[in-house]
């Protein structure tokens, strides 16, 4: 360890570790290995067990509050946001943990939509690390922001906290928790190097943050999958179309206007002010988890003003008009389908230019495709400063081999620069193929 720890005095953890600065927090979450920077064949094996010694040593923190927990493939930061926005409009404070960030790492931790400030942070990491240094636990990056995370939420006394799995679920660090209610977005195929080469190795993985106390809120719907889900034996099982449902979902100026069904109400004309066929399934599941929560039907007037008010940057973020400038950090292949069907929506001349930087692990041929690149004016591959990141060139040539013009410009500021350059008022310019390229582009235009 190169960081120093603070001295300990006497009293709790979080009233020993207010000499720490925020840029000394950073150091030492720099001074720890960074699993979502690594490969697939570079993962250790899966435990909880220094989570679980942590958190013991914490005051069990993860046991302080109420949780809802969340987990899929795709869409678990947008339901995260529904979530936080809908409890948070019944009066609770509510903390939530998401990941990644896309500018800074307080993005990560909130209370009722605001990110926790540097002091507070500074004060959260800070008490880990004495932890760290008191027990000989060394945990990860991740470890320590979950940890942090739900430090923070027992010291600001959060009446309910929404978790959302880093990756996978049954050994995903945030698994410590016990949810009061668990919601499983959808099933992909996605970081088959650690969960599991098919879609039922997957489901079984996120079907591991289900408790047998737990309402189980389900957005897939493959019935092959279904047992997977009924194994873990959770109190109650709601599943999309059977038990809860988007019924109508239409596009608006925007957004979307949605008909929301649940097993104890129907919602109609619902304005949702987000981009995307998908973000409709995404509500409906919101909504059911927090009617599962509180047991019983939420009040119409409460749906619409929360709804009404949810923003999620980096999804099919609308950042500019002429000419219309799109961000959605799909990493997937279905993530990059959705954004596809999504930009149908909007009416543009000619092909996109699309800015495009993935991590390593992806097919990008696949990628691409999903993407519908083959018909893009061009291609601009580019790569963030990740050890994950893929190769620009490779991006370029996989472009290429589709039939796409491709250029490569490696920095994603100046690959968003020169996508503009190129383009005239009327046309469109995506950026997209990983959340930490939109983040950068997102600050590259956003400041």
């Amino acid at each position: 360890m190169g960081i120093a720890v603070p001295p300990a005095a006497g009293g709790r953890p979080s009233d020993l570790a207010r000499t720490w600065s925020y840029a000394a927090a950073l150091a030492y979450l720099d001074d720890h290995v960074n699993l979502e920077a690594l490969a697939a064949d570079s993962f250790e094996a899966p435990t909880l067990d220094r989570m679980q010694r942590l958190c013991a040593l914490l005051a069990d923190p993860e046991r302080a509050q109420p949780v809802v927990h969340i987990t899929g493939t795709n869409g678990k930061g947008s339901t995260a946001r529904m979530v936080t926005a809908l409890l948070a409009a019944h009066g609770l404070a509510v903390g939530t943990y998401t990941s990644p960030d896309l500018a800074r790492v307080n993005e990560r931790i909130s209370r009722n939509g605001e990110p926790i400030d540097d002091v507070d942070f500074a004060e959260a990491v800070a008490t880990v690390a004495r932890l760290e240094e008191a027990s000989g636990i060394h945990p990860s990056r991740f470890e320590i922001l979950t940890l942090a995370a739900l430090g923070w939420f027992a010291d600001a006394a959060v009446d309910v906290a929404v978790v959302e799995v880093g990756m996978g679920g049954r050994w995903d660090a945030t698994n410590v928790v016990e949810g009061t209610v668990a919601v499983v977005t959808n099933i992909g195929v996605d970081h088959t190097g650690v969960l599991g080469p098919t879609r039922a190795d997957i489901a079984t993985e996120k079907a591991g943050i289900v408790e047998p106390s737990a309402t189980l809120v389900l957005g897939e719907t493959d019935p092959a999958l279904l047992p997977v889900f009924e194994a873990t034996g959770p109190a109650a099982l709601w599943q999309r179309h059977r038990d809860f449902d988007c019924l109508t979902n239409e596009v608006a100026v925007g957004g979307r206007l949605l008909d929301l069904r649940t097993p104890g109400a129907s919602y109609e004309q619902v304005m949702l002010p987000l981009h995307g066929a998908h973000q409709g399934d995404n509500a409906a599941a919101a909504l059911a988890a927090v009617e599962a929560f509180f047991g019983r039907a939420v009040d119409d007037d409460v749906v619409r003003e929360a709804l009404g008010g949810i923003q999620v940057p980096g999804r099919f973020e609308v950042v500019g008009r002429r000419p219309l400038v799109v961000l959605d950090g799909a990493h997937n292949p279905d993530g990059c389908r959705a954004v596809a069907d999504t930009l149908g929506d909007f009416s543009f001349d000619g092909a996109p230019i699309l800015v495009v930087g993935m991590s390593q692990g992806r097919s990008a041929t696949e990628m691409l495709s999903a993407l519908g690149a083959a018909g893009a004016r061009r291609v601009v591959a580019c790569a963030v400063d990740w050890p994950r990141a893929m190769p620009a060139t490779e991006i370029a040539e996989a472009a290429r081999e589709l039939g796409a013009p491709a250029e490569v410009v490696p920095d994603v500021a100046r690959a968003v620069r020169h996508a503009l350059a190129s383009a005239s008022p009327d046309d469109v310019v995506l950026v997209t193929g990983s959340l930490y390229v939109v983040g950068a582009a997102r600050t590259a235009l956003l400041g």
